[in-house]
C-alpha cells in the first residue's frame, strides 16, 4: 500500500470537484474553494473491494467495463484488452441488456462504469436484472 499512495497522488485522483453531494461526503477528506480533496485511505479500501468482486467472477468476459464519455474509453479499452472482458466505448445502445432480440445483446454478471451521470442508461438496465455496478465516480457524481 504504502508504494501506491504516492502513484495515487502523482495521478492526482485524490482531487475532486468543486462540489459535492451529500452522499459522496463520507468520501472527501477535505473542502477546498476549488476542489474537494478526497481521502486516499477509503480510495485504497474501495479498490481493493473493486479488485476482489472482479476476480471473484470466473469467466473474465462477463465483466462489462463501460465508458460513454471520452477520458474513460482508453481506459476501458486498455482494462479489456488486458483482462479479456468486455468493453463498451464510446455510445451505449439502450436494450443492450435488456433487450434479447438486439444483436448487441449481452449478459454481463458485473458492470463497472466510468462515470454514473454519463452512464446513467447502463446502471439502470443493470438495475433491471440485479447486475452489480462497480462505478468510478468524482465529488458531485450521484450515487443513487
Amino acid at each position: 500500500k504504502k508504494e501506491e499512495v504516492p502513484k495515487m497522488l502523482a495521478a492526482s485522483s485524490h482531487l475532486g470537484a468543486a462540489n459535492c453531494t451529500f452522499q459522496m461526503e463520507n468520501y472527501v477528506f477535505k473542502k477546498r474553494s476549488e476542489s474537494c480533496v478526497i481521502d486516499i485511505k477509503k480510495t485504497w479500501e474501495k479498490l481493493l473491494l473493486a479488485a476482489r468482486v472482479i476476480a471473484s467472477i470466473e469467466n473474465p468476459a462477463d465483466v462489462c467495463v463501460l465508458s460513454s464519455r471520452n477520458f474513460g474509453q482508453r481506459a476501458v479499452l486498455k482494462f479489456a484488452s488486458h483482462t479479456s472482458s468486455t468493453a463498451i466505448a464510446g455510445r451505449f445502445t439502450p436494450g443492450t441488456f435488456t433487450n434479447q432480440i438486439q444483436a448487441a445483446f449481452k449478459e454481463p454478471r458485473l458492470l463497472v462504469v466510468t462515470d454514473p451521470r454519463a452512464d446513467h442508461q447502463a446502471i439502470m438496465e443493470s438495475s433491471y436484472i440485479n447486475i452489480p455496478v462497480i462505478s468510478f465516480s468524482n465529488t458531485d457524481s450521484p450515487t443513487k
